[in-house]
Order: C-alpha cells, then structure tokens, then sequence
C-alpha cells in the first residue's frame, strides 16, 4: 500500500536526523545487555538496529527479514544501520555490508575506508584519500557524488551532503530538489531532516533550506553550537545552553523546555535535549511513550521516529518509546494453527508475540481454545463453551467485539466485523455493516473469511459468493468450484479444487496476481498473498515493501499473511518475516489486561488549506492529535468560484467513520471563508477562518480548532 509505504520511508527516514549523533535504537540487545560489555556507539536502521562495544563487537536485532540484523563477527569501529541493510568498517578499514542487496547497496567495495552510511537502499564510503564513492539505488541521484573531494560524507534518506575540504558544504540531489541546494559557505555541522536541510557556519549562525511550509527552514538569529533537524522542525544549541526551536509545533515539539543543555535531538514529532546536569527532557507527541525519558546521567541522546534511545554516563543503552523489537520474538514449542501474531498450541493455550502500543507487554489469553482468529484490531477466540470472545487489539468501535450468544464452531475476523459458523451451521456475522459486510445471503455455506470490508464464503456446491465493499471487486467471485477462499484487504483469492489459485480485487501491488503452481492454502493479507504449494513450501506475491513477500525457504504446514506473514513450520514451529511493525497492541483477550490510554480523537481538528500555482485553493482536514492530512477526493475550490457562494468537499473519512465536509466561499474582497459541516449538524464557522486573498502559494494555512461532538 502507497500510505505503508510514505510510513516506512519516514520512520527510516526520522532515524538519521543529525550528523554525528547518537542514532536511535529501538531496544536494548540482548547480547550487549546480558554480557558486561559497553556500548560505544549505536545506531538504528528502519526496523533494526545495531550497536558497537567498546571491544568491537557488532550485535544487531529486530528485523531480520534480508539478514540485516545478521552482524558479522570480527572487530569493528563504526557500524551503519540502514534500511534494510547494515555496514560497518572493520579495524583493517575494510568496507562489510549485510542485507538487501536489490539495487547492489551491499556489494563489496575494495579498498581501505575510514567512514561509511547505509541509507534507504544505498550506500556511502569514504576511502582513506578523501575520495567518497556512493553505491546502490540511484533514482533520486542519492549515489552521482560530486567530482570534488570530500572530507566528511554521511548518506542521509532526504538526500547526500558533503563536506568538502574546502569546508564549503556541497550536497547533490535530483535536479530542482530544494533541500540540496546548499548555500556556499563554509560550514562546521549539518543535519538532514525528513525533508529540509540545516547547516552550522563557522560563524556560529544557522542555514537552513528545503521544505519550508511550517517555517522549519527560518532560524532565528544568534550563535549556535549543534543543530537537529527532525522531520518537519528544527532544535538548536546557543552558545548559552539554552535550546531554541522552530518550525511545526503542533504537538509543542517546537516548544523546548527551559534550562541549560549540552546536546539536542529533534525526532518525529517530538524532541530530546541533554541536560548539562546529564539529565534527560523531552517534550512534544507522546503517543507511544517516546517522551518518558528514564532517569539517570546521559553522555548522548538520539530522537527517532517514535522512540529515543541514550548512552548512560556508565556506556550502558537504554530506549524507550515505540517496542518494536518485540516482532522477532518468536515462541518456542510446537503450534496447530496460526493467525497474525497468534498461534494456537496443541494444548489449546494461545500464545501472542509482537509489541504493542504505549510499551504494554504482549498479553497472552488465559484459558484453553479450539479455535483463534486475530486480525488488525481486535480477536476472537473459542473456548470450550462455544460462546465466542472477542477483545480489542487497539480499537473496536463498530460492535466488532461483541458477537452475538450461542455456540460456535469457528470464527472469523475482519477488519470491522467478524463472522463465524453455529454449531447448526448457521453462518452469522457481526460489527460494522455499513459497507454490508455483515449481510449474509441465504443459503447454506462451508467456509467464511472475513476480510477488511467485505466476506467470502464457500457453498456447500464450493461455489464462492461474496458480499460487502466491492470498489475494486473484491465481492465479485469467479465463477466455479473451490476448495477455499480467502478475503483480503480489498483483494480475495480462491484456491480451485485442481489446486490452482485465481484472485480478484484490487492489483495495485499485484497482490492478484497469483504465482503459478498447484498449492494447497492461501491467505490474502492486507495488499499482499501468501500460499503453501503441494510441497510445502511458501510462495507470496504482492505488495513487498517491508519484505513481507519474501517468503524464506523450507516447508511448512500453514501460512498466514496479514500485514507481515508467518507460517508455521512441518516440526511445529513459527516463522515469521516481513519489517513492518503494525501499531497495535497484541491479543488482549480472556484474562488479559490492558490500561486505558488516550487516542487521537477525529471528532476535533482544523481545517488546513494552500493556494496552488494555478491559483485554486486545495483543502485538507487535519485531526488533533494525528500526524497526517486527510484529503478527500474533491477537494479544489476553484480559482474563480462565484463570490458568496459555498461550495463543499467530498466527505472527510477517518476509517469506517464519516466526519463531513470542508465548506468554502469566496468573499467579495478576494478572501476564502472556511466552515466544516458535520454529518448530520450543523455549518461550525472558527473563530480563525479566513483564507487571505494574497496568501503565499504552496503554503498550508489553518484555522483555529473545530470540535465536531458539541
């Protein structure tokens, strides 16, 4: 999926924010942590992270999916994590990578070199003479390295920045890409955010350039020593101590505490500063705990994307904030079934893995089950009785977890509603039915799955028939007999009694287009497929960005494919693969626990809008608390619309749940007047709603706060 994808790139991209930082790390190692070594340094890819000892020791963890987390032995005196894969330098001065290898980011580069960064899918080296070679995907021009030499070099997800020995910062980028055109002058730091670029002169003034629409490339006047750009603001260090911050402050990451410090780190949506007591503060988005920085004396700080991580006065690591390292905790022991991160034992217990959100532990239901099913949000399990028991994951507010009473025999869930079978043989479904999901048709049916809007089922004839969302025809099955069917995100796949398997639905990420072969299971996930042919062996196809696609070899008994995949090995085991770290909580099912926390509320927001070169004025609604826009699809008020005449958008979406519409007028003196029409209320008009006929182009503007449940 597009919107996976952004998220992926960014929260790699929020991990390298300063040159010369300490990069985040999502979780202490378990082989640094249990020996008496310490930690020099660390450093944090997009879903791995590793750590250098004193004594040159490499350990890395978390994603393993390309091996990047499968540290060589040796010694070692830097080490880079990147992407999805890592590089280090070994004492000899040798260049080692690890990893990916689709764009050639880990081929071996000969010679002797005395630096090196691994990027998104490329990498940077800079050899003992000077020269600085760059290798791996170009299709941003992140690897033309500039015909100059360079002194320092550091690849950075947002582009390549050099410092030459001229001490003149020189960056290179594709052409007409802002945050690349680095001011000539000579220069002692720089840091590349998400998308904007800020550099220390010799002076101790600041430059910033790049992405410019929350003022995070304006620095303040003054003398600085350290500077961080995160991803859409920007911190820096006065001579003073004192930290001074600009750009976006929507979750007051802008606003730093007072006081002295000796180092800064701005993450995400969020910032960290180093006290000159050694103490920690951080302040800004707290969604996942990455402000509760523990207690002690710090030599170093790193903000990441939505976790922190800080080296003890004593060389030891600690982090906290977003656990995802929690996804390669596989349990040990011998399973019958698999679903998500759940699988069932041959006792009946299920056991959970993964992580979860705001640092709670894994939950593991209590109780024996014959049956699970767990998806995205919530779970459902069937104990002795029958009665079906469902719990949220993360959320469930479409009646999802509340089935109806009487006995079951199996039970499957969706992304809003579950459905399962009676013990008559009844087939009932529950929970969000907006999109008629949960509408099943007469008839007598043998097998259902639940998918993220719409169901599939099995005739007792094996004819498949499916109801519910059907923009991209998910809903509409082939015709013929199968022998199972599986829906998917907006996707469903049939496997034929020859034991061929045809998909239909959406093919953006050709998550339809099913491998060739005789199989004998399939599971749709959310924008990728995965099937065990008659062999055993895995095969998945679809969306790859995280690797969830890359099924590993050996045979295997089930498989299931969600948002990452797992299987369940011949001897009993779980295997897992894929990078990306779903924001949810495990199972939290019978006898388990979870506190209550806060989640961003869609019922409040503003309303943000910029005028476009051709003067139209597009419109966007941004919700409290939340991190990104929600456009809807008709969302361009005209450049010239008839004055005092409101026009509206297509509705605002936030999941199953319709919010309303942007109203906008023109006004005769040239301005645009906002309004937001809940669904089924009232025009609200801000106190601050006014569009200025003069406004800047490309520069989002918003009005005050709106709350929609009054």
């Amino acid at each position: 999926m597009r919107t996976r994808t952004a998220l992926a790139i960014f929260a790699a991209a929020a991990l390298l924010l300063a040159v010369g930082a300490l990069h985040a790390a999502v979780g202490p190692s378990r082989a640094a942590a249990q020996s008496a070594e310490r930690v020099a340094a660390v450093s944090a890819g997009a879903m791995h992270t590793c750590a250098l000892t004193e004594a040159g020791a490499l350990h890395c963890w978390g994603a393993n999916s390309h091996g990047q987390a499968d540290a060589p032995s040796g010694r070692f005196t830097t080490v880079s994590a990147g992407s999805r894969h890592t590089c280090a330098l070994r004492e000899s001065g040798e260049v080692e990578c690890w990893g990916l290898n689709r764009d050639g980011q880990t081929e071996k580069m000969w010679g002797r070199f005395r630096a090196v960064s691994a990027g998104g899918d490329h990498t940077c080296g800079l050899r003992e003479s000077g020269e600085l070679v760059c290798w791996g995907a170009n299709d941003d021009g992140q690897t033309d390295v500039p015909m100059r030499r360079s002194g320092v070099a550091a690849a950075v997800w947002a582009g390549d920045c050099g410092e030459p020995a001229s001490r003149e910062l020189e960056c290179w980028e594709p052409q007409g890409a802002s945050k690349a055109d680095a001011p000539p002058d000579r220069f002692s730091a720089v840091s590349a955010g998400y998308s904007h670029t800020c550099a220390l002169h010799e002076s101790g003034e600041l430059e910033c350039w790049g992405h410019i629409p929350f003022g995070e490339t304006d620095p303040p006047p003054g003398r600085f020593r350290a500077v961080s750009a995160g991803r859409q603001h920007t911190c820096a260090l006065r001579d003073s101590g004192e930290l001074q911050c600009w750009g976006r402050n929507y979750n007051s990451q802008a606003a730093p505490p007072p006081g002295r410090f000796r180092a800064v780190s701005a993450g995400g949506s969020y910032s960290c500063g180093l006290r000159e007591s050694g103490e920690l503060a951080c302040w800004g988005w707290n969604a996942y705990g990455q402000l509760d920085a523990p207690a002690g004396r710090f030599s170093a700080v790193s903000a990441g994307a939505e976790h922190s991580c800080a080296l003890r006065e004593s060389g030891e690591l600690a982090c906290w904030g977003l656990h995802a390292e929690g996804r390669t905790d596989i349990p040990s022991g011998r399973f019958i079934s698999i679903g998500g991160e759940c699988a069932l034992r041959e006792s009946g217990r299920l056991t959970c893995w993964g992580w979860s959100v705001d640092g709670l532990p894994p939950s593991t239901p209590q109780g024996r089950f014959s049956a699970a099913s767990m998806s995205i949000a919530y779970g459902c399990v069937l104990p002795p009785s029958g009665e079906v028991e469902c719990r949220p994951r993360a959320w469930a507010e479409y009646d999802q977890t509340d089935p109806p009473p009487g006995r079951f025999v199996s039970v499957s869930t969706g992304g809003y509603h579950a459905c399962g079978f009676r013990e008559s043989g009844e087939l009932e479904c529950w929970g969000r039915f907006r999109r008629g999901q949960t509408d099943v048709p007469p008839g007598r049916f043998r097998a259902v799955s639940a998918g993220d809007r719409h169901t599939c089922a099995l005739r007792e004839s094996g004819e498949a028939t499916c109801w519910g969302g059907n923009e991209f025809g998910q809903a509409d099955p082939l015709p013929g007999r199968f022998r199972a069917v599986s829906a998917g995100g907006k996707h469903t796949c049939g496997l034929r009694e020859s034991g061929a398997i045809e998909c239909w639905g959406d093919n953006e990420d050709g998550q339809a287009e099913a491998s060739p072969g005789r199989f004998r299971a399939v599971s749709a996930g959310w924008s990728h497929s995965c099937a065990l042919r008659e062999s055993g062996e895995a095969a998945c196809w679809g969306n790859n960005d995280t690797g969830e696609a890359d099924a590993p070899s050996g045979r295997f008994r089930a498989v299931s494919a969600e948002v990452d995949s797992c299987a369940l090995t011949e001897a009993g085991g779980v295997r897992c693969w894929g990078d990306w770290a779903v924001r949810l909580s495990p199972a939290v099912l019978a006898g388990g626990t979870q506190e209550p926390r806060e989640t961003p509320s869609p019922s409040k927001g503003r309303i943000t809008a910029r005028r476009l070169a051709d003067g139209r004025v597009e419109l966007a609604w941004q919700p409290t608390d939340g991190e990104e826009r929600i456009l809807p699809s008709s969302r361009y008020f005209p450049a010239n619309a008839q004055p005092n005449r409101w026009l509206r958008s297509s509705p605002i979406e936030v999941g199953e749940a319709e919010l309303g519409r942007i109203n906008a007028r023109r006004l005769a003196d040239g301005r645009i007047e906002f309004a937001f029409t809940p669904t089924d209320g009232e025009r609200i008009l801000p106190p601050s709603r006014f569009f200025p006929a003069d406004a800047e182009a490309n520069r989002w503007l918003r009005s005050t706060e709106i709350e929609l449940n009054r």
